[in-house]
């Protein structure tokens, strides 16, 4: 957890600015300036300029909400909470506004008892489930740090603290401390096994009213994993607020939620989190809702390495050929022939979005990799960006319809994190990947904080490092990440390649050095 208070806030960050003549926000943090990809690749090329032009046709204004927002595309005309906010946040280093907005929206139109919608659609502004996944609270507090966002961290603070609020005194009718499921769209995992025989929404579009059905309402490990991580954020930015005594309540509560989730929601024989019904029996469905709960941190790395053995990196359960499946692959309940919009067993463009919030944390950068570039390959097969893949074949399902945003977020967000820079709050990180499609002659041009830049220029056997216009060095010869700070001063190596990897560093003023490096290993240099 960022613990700081408003002044490190405001000092780590650029102020936001407001233009007198327009009343729009210029964000702190970017310029007119977006990062710019080519590659002598020409089929990553197409690849990668096809999904800017999806996401820029994605970009609209909706009833209800006066400032444009990143839609969902597809069927979707509309925004989520599950998934919006962060979806605009990937979006952010190329319309910083629209990331901003659509975080916005949801409490623009938050309910004077504290309810967030579930979604802002052209039809309706949904509340009849809480449909979350990424907290909201996380994403605005990211957002906001990064901008040095202000308004947006006290809005977004005081809309989180009472949508807390809400949650626990209409969602936690057994008086758990967990986080209850009603119905199927409270996850957003529509046609999943986990819920089946379940209503889709609450009765009259009302998320405070728990449906008649058996075993309802459910203690659910993803809602309470996604309160929780709300509650690590909410503690921060109560620090970054100069409210010390709430940030400490926070971190308490959070901690209290993430005990509950281990305690009682945890099934140590199957490695496994599972809902628990009214009746007190687990709904033994394996499902992705363990990487919902990892993406929040609620495990520790040593939980985390066993849920890695035994399901995520099984490649009988979900590490298939085309990670991560909805359902794992030796799960009774997956569906085939895989159907439309279907979390029952399909590899979603979701979950593989929301992967860099965790598998990076755990230390699994080379596995991440693996995932990307698998995605890649059934992307451009396809060139329609659809919602789903089979986790066997990494065919997209064709009776979904096109132009889907995720899943084009996954081409220009992957591209830079498998063989670009990307921008990790106060650090640079630098993946070289000779070799590799996207590196082909390639240029990556990143603008950051503002008024600085950095640059990747690849050759056959490497590339060279740039910032400001300035060299700071090469890599050739391997496939590695070098972390720097925001000045250009190394800090690290990491191993981002599943093999091991030999390469050359030649840093300014500094001799070469010949380095070798395993997978997903961490190297201190200076």
């Amino acid at each position: 957890m960022v613990k700081m208070d408003r002044r490190e806030f405001l000092h780590g960050s650029a102020v936001v600015l407001a233009s007198a003549t327009s009343g729009q926000f210029l964000v702190a943090g970017t310029s007119n300036a977006t990062p710019i990809f080519s590659t002598g690749n020409r089929r990553r090329q197409q690849a990668y300029d096809r999904a800017l032009a999806v996401l820029a046709g994605n970009v609209q204004t909706l009833p209800r909400f006066d400032a444009p927002v990143l839609i969902e595309g597809a069927e979707y005309a509309g925004i989520w909470q599950e998934c919006g906010p962060h979806e605009a946040l990937v979006y952010r280093p190329f319309r910083a506004d629209v990331a901003r907005d659509s975080h916005r929206t949801f409490f623009a139109l938050q309910r004077e008892d504290g309810q967030i919608p579930a979604n802002n659609k052209r039809s309706e502004t949904g509340f009849g489930q809480i449909q979350m996944v990424v907290p909201v609270a996380a994403t605005a507090w990211e957002l906001a740090h990064s901008t040095g966002d202000e308004e947006l961290l006290s809005t977004a603070y005081q809309s989180c603290a009472r949508w807390d609020s809400w949650l626990m005194r209409y969602r936690n009718t057994r008086g758990t401390g967990l986080v209850e499921g009603f119905c199927t769209y409270d996850t957003g995992q529509d046609n999943s096994p986990r819920w089946a025989g379940m209503p889709n929404q609450c009765p009259n579009k009302d998320a405070r009213i728990c449906p008649s059905a058996p075993g309802l309402p459910r203690l659910c490990p993803d809602l309470s994993a996604t309160v929780f991580g709300a509650r690590v954020a909410l503690a921060s930015m109560a620090r970054a607020l100069g409210k010390s005594a709430e940030a400490d309540r926070w971190t308490e509560s959070a901690e209290e939620i993430r005990r509950l989730i281990l305690t009682r929601l945890y099934d140590v024989d199957d490695v496994a989190f599972y809902d628990l019904d009214a009746d007190g029996h687990f709904v033994r469905v394996r499902s992705d809702v363990l990487c919902r709960v990892c993406g929040e941190h609620v495990v520790d790395q040593k939980m985390f390495d066993t849920l890695w053995e035994k399901q995520i990196h099984n490649s009988k359960a979900f590490w298939a050929p085309y990670p991560l499946p909805s359902i794992a692959l030796d799960d009774p309940t997956f569906v085939r022939p895989i159907p439309k919009n279907s979390w029952g067993g399909a590899s979603q463009a979701l979950t593989a979005l929301r992967a860099s919030r965790w598998l990076e944390f755990y230390g699994k950068p080379a596995q991440f990799a693996f995932l990307m570039d698998r995605w890649f390959d059934a992307i451009q097969r396809d060139m329609t960006f659809r919602q789903q893949i089979d986790p066997i074949t990494g065919e997209f399902t064709q009776s979904d319809l096109p132009n889907y945003s995720p899943v084009s977020l996954l081409m220009v967000d992957f591209t830079w994190r498998l063989a670009g820079i990307h921008e990790e709050q106060d650090e640079l990180e630098w993946n070289v990947r000779p070799g590799y499609a996207a590196a082909e002659a390639a240029r990556f041009s990143l603008p950051f904080d503002r008024s600085h830049s950095a640059a990747m220029i690849y050759e056959k056997k490497g590339a060279t490092l740039q910032l400001d216009r300035r060299v700071l060095g090469r890599i050739d010869g391997g496939v590695v990440r070098l972390v720097t700070d925001k000045h250009g001063h190394p800090k690290r190596l990491i191993g981002i390649s599943e093999n091991a990897q030999t390469v050359s560093v030649i840093l300014s003023g500094q001799p070469a050095r010949h380095i070798s490096i395993f997978p997903n290993q961490s190297m201190p240099f200076s």
